[in-house]
């Protein structure tokens, strides 16, 4: 390595100062239901499981908007983080007009309870089948969109090769204002069967070394680690089940289990999770923070009246005695009881009322 070389690999990316400033000034952050049981902060990894489908995009969904929209605009609050999300999409299944819509609602939400009284008399005056088009910020709709960063990858190769042109990314994304959040994985056991069949095929080996399964989850762990290093980010991944336990669906029949559990060995819960783990275990040492997502065998009705499915949330790491039961509707993740009454509806008056008591 000749000197230029040499002092081009030692030369910063950025001064003590700015490294501090970008350090000291990243605190911890609360996501809207069912993410908010637990404060996350830079360095977290959290994966969320579950079999296919179990709403587990949808939540990935719902994070993003929190993220990347404000916490205030032109007076209004909106309770965001402002912050760039990048998302990689693994499954190659994900709706980005499922995202437009989710941003859309939340900013007529927290439009609407900000005018109060004006927007009842606007509303009054729009048909109901127009109320959809009552007009929204859209100079705020775009720069939100702009904090969206959707990446495609088909194979772990890829995944790899877009997981070092990040940081690239990232910088030209913060020398136009934006400050990076989060980075979401859906979902990470995408390539599992394609790369096991690819270390089983490969003859020589050292061809079979670079194909490896572990190595190439290996390799993938340890590029999200020198990101994490350099930015301030959570990692939120998904990951579907390939063979799920049985697991009682009924929240009645999941209490005992756990009140057995918890007497008869506290660490059984833990050390036997409602699944069978098949990520290499550089990948399981990685994670920090993990919730499992099962469907429910009972049924809710929706603000508008329809029979929709209910999804139990729980946190097993760290373990957490509640049990989130939730269902998903045009407007996003709402809450519910056992008695099929809406508890919680997801807007962003809650977004500022979560980031109020976090400032708090």
């Amino acid at each position: 390595m000749g000197e230029h070389e040499a002092r081009g690999w030692i030369r910063s990316d950025e001064t003590a100062k700015q490294m501090l400033s970008r350090v000291l000034g990243d605190r911890a952050f609360l996501l809207l239901p069912p993410l908010h049981r637990v404060p996350l902060r830079a360095g977290n990894v959290v994966e969320i499981t579950g079999s296919s489908p179990t709403a587990k995009t949808q939540i990935l969904i719902q994070a993003a908007i929190t993220c990347i929209l404000p916490k205030t605009w032109n007076g209004v609050h909106y309770g965001g983080l402002e912050k760039l999300v990048l998302f990689l999409d693994l499954d190659c299944r994900f709706d980005v007009l499922r995202l437009s819509d989710m941003l859309k609602h939340r900013l007529l939400e927290a439009y609407r309870i900000g005018n109060g009284a004006w927007w009842q008399l606007e509303e009054s005056n729009v048909k109901t089948q127009d109320k959809s088009k009552i007009v929204y910020d859209e100079e705020l709709y775009v720069s939100c969109m702009k904090r969206f960063l959707y990446l495609r990858c088909y194979d772990s190769l890829e995944l790899l090769s877009t997981l070092k042109t990040l940081h690239y990314r990232i910088r030209l994304q913060e020398a136009c204002g934006s400050q990076v959040g989060v980075l979401m994985i859906d979902s990470i056991g995408a390539f599992h069967w394609t790369d096991r069949l690819s270390s089983s095929l490969a003859l020589d080996k050292n061809n079979r070394k670079s194909l490896s399964l572990t190595n190439v989850v290996e390799t993938i762990v340890q590029e999200m680690k020198k990101l994490m290093q350099v930015h301030s980010l959570v990692v939120i991944a998904t990951k579907a089940t390939i063979y799920e336990e049985k697991y009682p669906t009924n929240e009645n029949n999941r209490n005992i289990s756990s009140h057995s559990d918890l007497f008869g060995n506290p660490s059984s819960k833990a050390q036997q999770p409602p699944f069978r783990e098949f990520m290499p275990s550089s990948w399981q040492a990685f994670v920090t923070h993990k919730i499992f997502i099962r469907k429910s065998d009972d049924h809710h009705k929706s603000l508008g009246q329809q029979n929709l499915s209910a999804y139990l949330l729980e946190w097993l790491q760290p373990q957490l005695s509640s049990i989130d039961r939730f269902i998903v509707d045009d407007s996003g993740i709402v809450i519910v009881s056992k008695h099929t009454q809406i508890l919680f509806h997801v807007s962003s008056s809650h977004a500022v009322w979560y980031c109020h008591c976090l400032m708090t």
